[in-house]
């Protein structure tokens, strides 16, 4: 069993990037895993834009990434980037903060376009986080998806087959180090 976070990016309340992230968290629940979700948009705003670092809800959120054997990053992608609101909480992240942490980042964004956001924006930012172990991203089109707060549907089922696949290979990678640390 390992302890996995979930961190959902979107500043909407009703989003993919939520429904996306319960999809994975009931995966990995199934599967004996700890798992346990920051939605960011839920932060106290005034805490982020002044970086409150003391801030009791910061603390706790930075409390179960720092506990976190694997992060899993949700967002949507706007403009060739992550939302402003997941940036200002990853500011608030220590500067090694995913040192050992398998990261895996899932963006959804309205076209192809910015397919290429996975390699120049999200990694280039975990990375800086100190995240060596990131597992190649899955993009997902808008027009793929279809969700309600409870339920998402996959219009495109390769959407789905890659998402348990990547969860798949997150947790071979994390039972793979466990074995390691016993060693």
């Amino acid at each position: 069993m390992s302890n996995i976070v979930i961190i959902s990016g979107s500043p909407s309340t009703l989003s993919r990037s939520s429904a996306i992230s319960t999809f994975l968290q009931d995966i990995l629940v199934t599967e004996g895993n700890q798992v346990s979700t920051i939605t960011v948009r839920n932060l106290p705003p005034e805490d982020l834009i002044y970086a409150q670092f003391n801030s009791p809800a910061i603390q706790q959120a930075k409390t179960l990434v720092e506990q976190a054997a694997a992060v899993i990053i949700v967002s949507p992608v706007y403009k060739a980037s992550y939302p402003g609101v997941l940036k200002t909480f990853l500011d608030l992240i220590p500067e090694k903060g995913f040192t050992d942490k398998i990261v895996f980042p899932v963006v959804t964004g309205g076209t192809f376009a910015h397919l290429l956001s996975l390699e120049y924006a999200f990694k280039p930012l975990v990375s800086v986080l100190g995240a060596r172990e990131i597992l190649e991203g899955v993009y997902i089109v808008d027009s793929q998806i279809t969700y309600t707060e409870q339920e998402i549907t996959f219009v495109d089922s390769e959407i789905e087959q890659r998402l348990k696949f990547a969860i798949d290979q997150l947790l071979i990678q994390l039972q793979q180090k466990e074995m390691q640390a016993i060693r």
